[in-house]
């Protein structure tokens, strides 16, 4: 690993080693270069005054905000478009968009292992960008040639797609899913590479830098969830779909203007590899004794890692059978097979096996909130269209009260970052205000508040449907969309906290050389948490429809019942945060040796 030069008042120069040592902030002032390995694009050390920090993030918070502002300005009105443009009836509409949505945050397992393995952070999001790009491409062009799309509408006969309009709208639609799969693990993870994990002050600001990260997502989202959804609606779905693929390409200038400014960790080798190594030696030496005294495990000297860009990690007594794969025995020694990490592995390698497996109950939480939030572009956009949308003289398009889920996320991102840290930093001593587990918690109580919000509107609306007995008829009720905002609100503010959260934790707790995958492992539990309210659909329309009824979520809504279906989540949220109370109460941070 690389050493930190600290140049003295004297003019005398003293080197030492970088490994696990944090800098304080009268030391971390006169540092020359940065103590985490990091490096140019070039491959040299980085001199800390002229990288990273604020002056290379702009950069990146530039390229996701046009990022997100292309996939939301397809994703958030993407059901409006298949119910109207491509004829899909409502559960199936809901069921393409939640795969889709889903199918996007698995992807990002494939760029994470090709960041960390082999290409970096930085060329991952490249390749991947322009990947992004064509599919946008693709999914403007079959919504721009007549051909690429089916007839309209004559009367109550809506003709379907057909193979052929399928093929392009969902080849463009996939492929825009393969590049969020290179960008959204490592974009993240790039930026706070910019924030040196040995100085204290630069650690502070990355705990910022994640705040100011997701409100530029936000920002493309609030674009896209108002003006984009507009233009969609009332101008045309090829310009709509033409002016977010022009901000996909203003992402990729973005990205690479900040190049010489930026800092560059190098790949570490393939995670998965190391991962199974500490298995296969394990088993191999499963009759084992583990030497009590850990020293006696195998390390190498000096503080030195074994695996490149990573920081040497200190031994935990959790998960002991692991240690075993770090046990050097007699037939080791005499075999010469030390060196080979399929028999004999480091502390450090093991204990990154230990990080993922401990943070894995934690991560498994996550994944019923991400199937709340999944209801945000499904059925609070289904239920907003059975609702009254005039306000004054305008029309609101029902995806459009997206918006106030992203102006939910501004307001709280600042006031969370200017008045609640500070707030709580005096009661709980911690420089960030909360850890990230009880900041995720806290976001987790607020979805089922969203559930519950959504619900009860629900009920009011059925009742008004009943008594101006419109159950037959499949037309809006006379109440107004407006009721929406509060269930919209909750969901915001529940993303600042949990999303938010679960960004620091799945960066900060894992292995220097794992956190692209551990950022995608988080991103994951969002795809998961769009399968599970899929699968969830699946369920309640099979069950809902026996015995010839119409079901939780017919054609008709008003002859449906929405509400047992938020109820529905609202429990299983519940029952999912006393779950998670007990996992974050038994979860064991990890320790740099």
């Amino acid at each position: 690993m690389a050493e930190v030069t600290v140049v003295r008042a004297e003019g005398e120069e003293s080197s030492t080693l970088e490994q696990g040592l944090l800098a304080s902030p009268e030391e971390s002032n006169q540092l020359t270069y940065t103590g985490d390995g990091s490096v140019d694009f070039s491959g040299n050390p980085v001199v800390k005054e002229r990288t990273g920090r604020w002056r290379a993030c702009p950069f990146i918070l530039g390229n996701e905000c046009c990022e997100r502002l292309a996939y939301y300005g397809i994703s958030t009105n993407l059901v409006t478009y298949l119910t109207k443009k491509l004829h899909d009836g409502n559960a199936s509409a809901a069921s393409n968009v939640t795969t889709w949505q889903g199918t996007c945050y698995l992807t990002p397992l494939i760029g994470a292992i090709l960041a960390d393995a082999y290409w970096g952070r930085y060329w991952t999001i490249a390749t991947f960008s322009t990947i992004y790009f064509i599919g946008m491409a693709i999914l403007t062009l079959s919504a721009s040639v007549p051909t690429f799309m089916p007839p309209p509408c004559e009367g109550t006969f809506c003709p379907p797609a057909n193979p052929l309009q399928y093929t392009v709208f969902f080849l463009g639609l996939y492929l825009i899913s393969l590049g969020t799969g290179g960008i959204k693990p490592c974009v993240s993870s790039f930026g706070a590479d910019q924030f040196d994990d040995t100085d204290v002050v630069e650690r502070i600001q990355k705990g910022s830098f994640f705040n100011w990260f997701y409100f530029s997502i936000n920002i493309g989202a609030l674009i896209s969830s108002s003006f984009l959804v507009w233009v969609q609606d009332n101008i045309g779905w090829g310009i709509g779909f033409g002016i977010p693929t022009i901000f996909m390409g203003l992402a990729i200038i973005s990205f690479f203007s900040g190049t010489s400014l930026y800092r560059f960790q190098k790949p570490g080798g393939s995670p998965i590899t190391r991962a199974c190594q500490v298995v296969v030696a394990s088993l191999r030496k499963w009759n084992v004794h583990v030497p009590e005294d850990s020293s006696l495990l195998y390390e190498l000297p000096d503080g030195i890692s074994a695996i490149e860009g990573s920081r040497q990690l200190e031994h935990t007594d959790q998960l002991r059978c692991l240690d075993k794969a770090a046990t050097i025995t007699d037939l080791d020694v005499k075999a010469d097979s030390i060196t080979n990490p399929w028999r004999v592995c480091t502390v450090t390698q093991v204990e990154e096996l230990k990080i993922l497996v401990r943070m894995f109950p934690v991560w498994a939480t996550t994944i019923v909130f991400s199937a709340v939030y999944a209801q945000m572009s499904t059925m609070f956009v289904e239920q907003g269209m059975m609702l009254d949308t005039s306000v004054g003289p305008f029309k609101i398009p029902p995806a459009s009260l997206s918006t106030f889920d992203v102006v939910s996320v501004i307001i709280w991102v600042p006031l969370y970052d200017s008045i609640l840290v500070p707030l709580a930093r005096r009661f709980t001593g911690n420089p960030r205000g909360f850890t990230e587990l009880q900041r995720m918690g806290i976001g987790l109580v607020i979805s089922i508040l969203s559930m519950a919000a959504a619900a009860v509107l629900e009920i009011k609306r059925l009742e008004i449907a009943r008594s101006e007995h419109l159950v037959d008829q499949n037309v809006p009720v006379p109440l107004n969309i407006c009721w929406q905002i509060p269930q919209y609100f909750l969901v915001g503010a529940s993303e600042v906290f949990t999303f938010v959260g679960s960004l620091e934790f799945f960066y900060d707790q894992s292995p220097d050389a794992m956190r692209s995958l551990c950022s995608a492992l988080q991103l994951v539990t969002t795809g998961l948490g769009n399968y599970l309210s899929a699968f969830i659909l699946t369920l309640v329309a099979y069950f809902s429809t026996r015995g010839g009824n119409p079901g939780w979520i017919p054609d008709n809504l008003n002859q449906g019942h929405l509400d047992y279906f938020f109820w529905l989540l609202a429990g299983l949220s519940f029952l999912n945060l006393v779950i998670y109370v007990i996992c974050a109460n038994k979860y064991k941070s990890k320790k740099a040796a």
